[in-house]
């Protein structure tokens, strides 16, 4: 009779593992500085921080840039940076550590490298601005020269390198930098990563497709638009100050260029005659007017111009630049040329700053109304005669 020994030490034994225990992480507070990249990515972090289990209600954002937050909250921790966007962040880390009612457990600040773009594949690369890259480091520092201001309001401060335009690196690169912070593993990682790219391009489509029906209406009435050119951080009322807001005010609809609608049959209407000629591969190719095509927001900037200049019922586009951009400065004259080469409206607020210059821009506002009222009826036939029939937006 076969002693049994050997069967028993080493033969399979049935499966006693439980199934895997959802970690409870409801508890938790989050809090995001609501500055640069993040203007574009919001619901990236929110999908993804939603699937680990953080309550919607637990994730905070700070609030819009202001001098009063500024002043209240990051006096003292600044930098030297002249970009106003990445220096105003002192203001908002200071907010979610000191402003806030109930207290949050993790500050997140994600040093974002690439971004996700529907002109990734056209492109050379979707890069970001180094120094917006680094800011969430450059400010933390403000916060540590003295005494490490986190550890002294039991915040964790968490800023994972994250190349979100590289999804395939995306559940790695997060999973080593927030493991600890969430206590997470591997596959919940992966999975959080599906969600929140899932919510941030459902949210892209639903944008684009309110977009399209602001077309639609000016196309079946035969009515202008203005388009903003701008990074996405420029839709802060703080570094943008609202300026597109005055010119709504006076009938025009607002389209940014971020959420331009990019169906089929809309860009092939548009960019049919070009890729018929062979001057471009695809309706998103900026090839022929853009060779440095590595930083993604420069990209669709420059793509933007070109579309400003196709369609028929943006007559007017209106260009936002901080002060001293370094990333802009380039671009300005190709992208005003590239406007201007359809006899289509360019106006740029450049150099913007903390400071609103109310009084200027109120009379500026005025001279792009006066222009656009004088000059749409005719830049719209102008272009419509140029685009083969029948238009998709009729």
């Amino acid at each position: 009779m076969p002693f049994p020994t050997l069967r028993t030490w080493f033969g399979p034994k049935p499966s006693t593992a439980l199934p895997a225990k959802t970690k409870d992480r409801s508890g938790l507070r989050v809090g995001i500085p609501k500055v640069l990249n993040i203007w574009s990515t919001h619901q990236f972090w929110i999908g993804f921080l939603k699937a680990l289990g953080i309550p919607g209600e637990n994730i905070v954002f700070s609030s819009d840039t202001s001098e009063e937050q500024f002043r209240e909250f990051g006096k003292g921790r600044g930098t030297v940076d002249c970009c106003y966007p990445v220096k105003c962040m002192s203001g908002h880390y200071g907010e979610l550590i000191f402003g806030q009612k109930k207290k949050i457990n993790v500050l997140l600040s994600p040093m974002i490298y690439t971004l996700p773009s529907f002109l990734r594949g056209h492109v050379l690369d979707t890069a970001t601005c180094t120094r917006v890259m680094a800011g969430p480091e450059n400010i933390r520092a403000g916060f540590q020269k003295e005494r490490d201001v986190f550890a002294e309001n039991d915040i964790i401060y968490a800023s994972p390198f994250v190349s979100m335009g590289d999804p395939q690196m995306v559940p790695k690169e997060l999973y080593e930098s927030l493991k600890d912070v969430f206590d997470l593993d591997f596959e919940e990682t992966r999975r959080a990563v599906e969600a929140g790219y899932e919510a941030l391009e459902n949210f892209n489509r639903r944008m684009r497709a309110k977009s399209r029906e602001i077309l639609t209406w000016c196309a079946r009435n035969q009515k202008p638009c203005i388009l903003i050119l701008a990074r996405p951080y420029h839709m802060d009322p703080g570094i943008g100050h609202e300026i597109e807001v005055n010119l709504q005010t006076h009938g025009y609809p607002i389209l940014w260029m971020q959420y331009f609608p990019i169906d089929d049959d809309l860009m092939n209407w548009l960019f049919g005659p070009d890729l018929r000629a062979g001057r471009i591969r695809s309706p998103f190719d900026i090839s022929d007017v853009w060779d440095s095509s590595y930083s993604s927001n420069t990209n669709e900037i420059l793509w933007g111009a070109k579309v400003a200049a196709r369609c028929p019922w943006i007559t007017c586009v209106i260009r936002f630049s901080s002060y001293e951009c370094g990333m802009d400065q380039p671009t300005y004259t190709p992208t005003q040329k590239i406007v201007e080469a359809s006899r289509t409206l360019f106006f740029k607020f450049g150099d913007l700053d903390a400071t609103k210059p109310a009084g200027s821009v109120n009379i500026r506002v005025e001279t792009i109304v006066h222009y656009v009222e004088k000059y749409s009826q005719e830049i719209i036939q102008r272009k419509l005669a140029w685009l083969p029939e029948p238009c998709p937006l009729l």
